[in-house]
């Protein structure tokens, strides 16, 4: 998705200027935007209406950000961009464990936010055209459904967010084959427009496993599927 399908965004920021300033730019850019002034209200249009991606400020009265973003994580597949003035590593790992896709310091360039938006909404990659992929991988009693980019617990749909559904299909196109944690660095910071990634740090792609694992291994502190090989990287061992 880009911005020319005019995808819809939610604008979640105390902050009127901003609210403002960012929906009047976002517009122009070709986006649908509502804006909310606080999380009570972003719970309230979120019940309500259909968004495709959240940008949210982190320090606003009430309820935080972080708190607003594990509700959005636990209910929905709606991705979300954090804006915060809060700059250290982590800040940063605390918003990816509440389930955010990116992160924005504050102050940003508009133009830096567009392109991270940009790269969240067309994150999932395609297979390569020259390889033939099995269109449904099993992993005990779950199923992950690369055409439609779905993991499965018998009937019920697991959610991932759109960095965890990105690795996942990295790993779901080499089963077996073991991902050194750099390519993974590599691979998520493909879609960020030669920025260097948010989540393309060690410790953070270290984040990201922990949480897919959680997801997807009875026991994730002694996983059958998505493992460790030791000074290597990561596998994925299907049945």
């Amino acid at each position: 998705m880009s911005a020319e399908t005019a995808a819809h965004l939610l604008i979640v920021d105390d902050d009127a200027r901003i609210r403002t300033l960012l929906q009047k730019y976002l517009i122009r850019n070709g986006f649908m935007v509502t804006a909310a002034r606080d999380a009570a209200h972003a719970r309230r249009l979120l019940a309500g209406l259909s968004f495709d991606l959240v940008v949210l400020d982190v320090m606003m009265p009430g309820e935080d950000g972080i708190s607003l973003t594990r509700h959005i994580c636990a209910d929905t597949a709606i991705p979300v961009l954090l804006l915060t003035a809060k700059g250290e590593a982590e800040d940063r790992i605390s918003g990816f464990e509440a389930g955010a896709d990116d992160y924005l310091p504050k102050p940003f360039e508009p133009r830096e936010l567009l392109l991270r938006l940009n790269a969240i909404l067309r994150r999932r990659p395609s297979p390569p055209a020259t390889e033939v992929l099995p269109q449904v991988l099993i992993m005990g009693p779950l199923r992950y459904d690369l055409e439609r980019g779905e993991l499965k617990r018998g009937d019920t749909v697991i959610r991932l967010t759109q960095t965890e559904a990105t690795i996942m299909r990295f790993f779901c196109e080499r089963p077996g084959e073991v991902i050194r944690r750099e390519a993974l660095v590599d691979h998520l910071g493909r879609d960020r427009a030669g920025h260097s990634a948010v989540v393309g740090q060690d410790r953070a792609v270290d984040v990201q496993i922990t949480r897919l694992r959680r997801k997807i291994e009875h026991d994730p502190k002694t996983p059958r599927h998505l493992q460790t090989v030791r000074g290597a990287g990561y596998m994925l061992v299907a049945d």
